[in-house]
């Protein structure tokens, strides 16, 4: 795909820039949502261009993260949590069935660890049921304990439904498609600012100091000038940072970023677990979770810790709360077997005191800027969303809403 840019500002006795080429459709971020909205507009035969600041695919919340495929059971019904989740669930299992990418429908129970907890076992099958999962099913502690020996609670939720996914397989099968369909990557490649102009959007693009930007003269600013008829905000915990950057219509719409870190520990030893164990949910997450790998390696997390800045630090101290709340529902967890294992951090759009606020797609209609789409707070379920996530902005830039 040929493309001509210019650069945005000139010095002296440079000839002025010639207006950049329009280009059809720009992807702003390689993550596994950026990256299903660019396959899915391939697809459907737009020219994409992905804009990805760092080197490459899914180096942020994507892989950072449980690697769940959910249900669909948590969320309030009608949100667009529980309606792409659902959706994008099914699609999930086909796509990776049929693309070879590992996965594993294991199953999960949510176990109430003390009788007060039971009544919201009851109150989340509910729940699932009117979000369309209704295979959810009640246990008792001697029947959640015939199938997981370990597990320790007075009564359970099974979810059939829930999976794990190798997520970096998924991304990869995802970038393939898009490339096959004719999109285009461009990595280290950052949105400075932009501004919406007749037709379109218009970006300066930053080359970040590995990429092409490194190889700038020395005074000359290190940046690209393109303009599409199409722009998809898809960069996660950037969302509002970029759309703030994007002087026109919407800019005052644009949410403040709230960041929820959340930290894993590994499991050095042993375990009889062959289903995730999760606890009842906490605010802002689904509270310190048991999963596992595709090579059976116990994992346990994420906590939640409200941050100001993106920092992907393991702090060891946070593993002795780690054993008080896995002892709840694990009292066999021996001493000194978690091992400091990652952080990520949750895109969240609403902090401590709103902190499960739905999925915000931001286009023309809420806005009024033609061709400009913010995709805000796609936190989990994100990643089993993915592919109904792309469907819908396929079909949103389709139509112009």
């Amino acid at each position: 795909m040929n493309t001509s840019v210019s650069s945005p500002a000139c010095l002296p006795g440079d000839t002025p820039p010639a207006p950049p080429e329009v280009l059809d459709c720009i992807v702003i971020g390689a993550g596994v949502v950026g990256l299903a909205v660019a396959r899915a507009l391939a697809l459907a035969g737009r020219e994409v261009v992905v804009l990805e600041a760092e080197g490459g695919i899914g180096s942020g919340t994507s892989s950072r993260n449980s690697e769940v495929i959910h249900a669909g059971i948590y969320y309030p019904p009608g949100s667009w949590k529980a309606r792409l989740c659902v959706s994008g669930r099914e699609q999930l299992y086909a796509y990776c069935a049929e693309r070879s990418v590992p996965h594993r429908r294991c199953g999960k129970l949510i176990v109430a660890t003390e009788p007060a907890q039971e009544p919201t076992l009851v109150q989340i099958q509910a729940k699932a049921r009117a979000n369309g999962v209704d295979n959810l099913q009640l246990l008792t502690r001697s029947q959640a304990r015939a199938l997981e020996p370990e597990v320790d609670c007075t009564a359970a939720l099974l979810s059939p439904s829930t999976g794990i996914v190798d997520s970096h397989a998924f991304m990869l099968a995802l970038q393939g498609d898009a490339e096959h369909a004719g999109a285009v990557f461009a990595f280290h490649s950052a949105v400075r600012q932009g501004r919406v102009v007749d037709g379109g959007v218009e970006l300066d693009v930053e080359e970040t100091p590995e990429g092409l930007g490194s190889t700038s003269p020395p005074g000359r600013e290190a940046a690209l000038r393109v303009r599409a008829r199409t722009v998809v905000n898809c960069a996660g915990l950037h969302a509002p940072a970029v759309a703030a950057r994007i002087a026109g219509p919407g800019a005052a719409q644009v949410p403040r970023a709230h960041y929820a870190k959340g930290h894993y520990f590994t499991l050095a030893g042993r375990h009889g677990f062959t289903r995730l164990i999760y606890p009842v949910p906490v605010p802002g997450g689904l509270g310190v979770h048991l999963t596992l790998d595709l090579q059976g390696q116990a994992r346990f997390g994420p906590d939640v810790q409200w941050v100001d800045e993106i920092d992907y630090g393991v702090d060891a101290a946070r593993a002795e709360a780690f054993y008080a709340e896995v002892r709840r529902y694990w009292p066999g967890l021996a001493d000194g077997a978690l091992q400091p294992g990652y952080a990520g951090i949750r895109p969240k759009i609403g902090g401590p005191e709103a902190p499960n606020l739905d999925f915000r797609f931001d286009g023309p209609a809420q806005h009024g800027a033609p061709g400009l789409y913010h995709l805000f707070g796609i936190e989990s379920p994100g990643l089993t969303s993915a592919l109904a996530i792309g469907a819908l902005l396929r079909e949103r830039v389709a139509s112009g809403a």
